[in-house]
């Protein structure tokens, strides 16, 4: 049930994302989701894609420092209270989320949540005894 996401280091200058995103585009990747943090010198840039070795291979031929992480998605709907009642379920259970970011496929139907856990395993346990979907990998690279 998990997924991959490719997680790219960048410097924090101008130019850099507009450059991984063209070699991305140029190679037929499409981006399915996206988190960017910086600091003032670096910043990580997190994705979702639809084919991680294709980018791997084309970022890495560019010079850039690629790596897979296994993370977790999860389908929440798209209203007020829908991520709080996913998190109340994993405090109960004690489990630690590292990061997270989000996107909507569509207005008003249901958001994905990506999350990075500490203990994956447990976490998806948590989720799917409390009712949760947890998308497959190959569903969320395809929609």
């Amino acid at each position: 049930m998990n997924v991959e996401q490719i997680s790219i280091f960048i410097e924090n200058k101008s130019g850099r994302l507009a450059e991984i995103t063209k070699v991305l585009g140029d190679a037929g990747v499409n981006i399915r989701a996206l988190s960017l943090a910086d600091t003032s010198d670096f910043g990580i840039l997190r994705l979702i894609v639809n084919d991680r070795e294709t980018a791997k291979q084309v970022l890495k031929e560019r010079g850039f420092t690629v790596s897979k992480t296994e993370v977790v998605a999860v389908e929440v709907p798209d209203r007020p209270g829908g991520l709080s009642q996913i998190l109340q379920a994993l405090d109960r259970d004690q489990i630690n989320v590292e990061y997270m970011y989000a996107f909507v496929e569509r207005c008003g139907e249901n958001a994905v949540i990506i999350f990075r856990f500490d203990e994956t395993a447990k976490a998806i346990s948590t989720l799917t005894k409390n009712g949760f979907t947890v998308l497959e990998g190959a569903r969320l690279y395809a929609m």
